[in-house]
């Protein structure tokens, strides 16, 4: 899906629709193939990671890609970028171990993780789930994370290596709360909501609904989980009997649809400090129908905690 997005955005895609049967069909097997390697060397980088911390008595959980390509069809064809990490509030000491040990740098200018470079892949250390400066609600939404996290009954081999997997509630709500932010924000993909999809078609009843519907509504989150699930089932396909029965009226929908595959704020990010601060001020303004999806926090609360979540750490800015 990244690559069709990428010849979409570089109006290439009508040449590809152009090639001969034979020529397409090779082109599909170089990206197929191309993806199964970047996979490949994908999984030996997390198995590396998680015998060097194993072999220091550190539990590692990941987070979103390797753990989302774990419900897809074909796990090798999803698409994986950086290495998300949880290790169960161990992070201090992981980070001090890659340091020393293995003379890495760990960059700590980021909210709620740190990153470091490992096997040509960057790793994102989460110390929290989400940013809790971001939202007032977040604070309280991370105190559930932080309960959630503390599982570590789920694991699965990785080159030899034991790897902790997030439990069903627990992925099930990060992605959502990750999706959310995203599109709130800026922009939100559809391989997002197909993550999330193929997460409940494998969990089946592994996933609690009456608690997570719970704290969807109760943090805001209902309204953009309606029109995410509606889309799940009415546009892309899926079981409408593995999803709770909500509603969500059709013309939002349809809406939410539209700003995923097209967002209404097309502008790009310019040079300098005061371009970018009046380009994320009308960024803000325009998604202001998106927020009121998401949180339950109005637009001037949420920028007066973004305005100090931007000071805290100046380079988000």
């Amino acid at each position: 899906m990244d690559g069709v997005d990428a010849l979409l955005q570089a109006g290439r895609l009508p040449e590809v629709q152009a090639m001969d049967t034979s020529l397409r069909g090779k082109w599909i097997a170089e990206v197929v193939l191309g993806h199964e390697q970047v996979y490949e060397d994908y999984c030996k980088a997390i198995g590396s990671l998680a015998g060097f911390y194993n072999a220091h008595g550190l539990r590692m959980m990941v987070l979103k890609g390797y753990a989302c390509s774990l419900a897809w069809p074909r796990p090798d064809h999803r698409p994986c970028g950086d290495i998300d990490i949880w290790q169960f509030g161990g992070y201090k000491k992981g980070d001090a171990l890659i340091g020393s040990l293995q003379g890495i740098r760990v960059d700590t200018s980021h909210h709620h993780h740190t990153v470091f470079a490992w096997k040509g892949y960057s790793v994102e250390n989460h110390y929290d789930f989400i940013n809790v400066h971001h939202q007032k609600s977040n604070v309280e939404l991370e105190g559930i994370f932080k309960e959630l996290g503390r599982d570590d009954t789920y694991s699965v081999d990785v080159c030899g290596e034991k790897v902790y997997l997030p439990s069903p509630n627990l992925h099930a709500l990060f992605l959502l709360k990750h999706a959310m932010a995203h599109f709130a924000a800026d922009k939100m993909t559809l391989r997002q909501l197909l993550d999330f999809a193929f997460h409940v078609q494998k969990q089946g009843t592994g996933i609690d609904w009456k608690w997570l519907l719970g704290v969807l509504d109760r943090f805001g989150m209902m309204p953009a989980f309606s029109a995410f699930a509606a889309i799940i089932v009415e546009d892309l396909g899926f079981d409408k009997a593995l999803f709770p029965d909500v509603s969500c009226e059709g013309n939002l929908k349809r809406r939410v649809l539209s700003e995923i595959l097209s967002p209404e704020f097309q502008e790009h990010e310019p040079a300098g400090l005061f371009p970018r601060m009046l380009f994320k001020y009308r960024r803000w303004r325009v998604n202001g129908w998106k927020h009121k999806l998401c949180y339950r926090e109005s637009m001037w609360s949420a920028f007066w905690s973004g305005l100090w979540n931007h000071l805290l750490k100046p380079s988000s800015i």
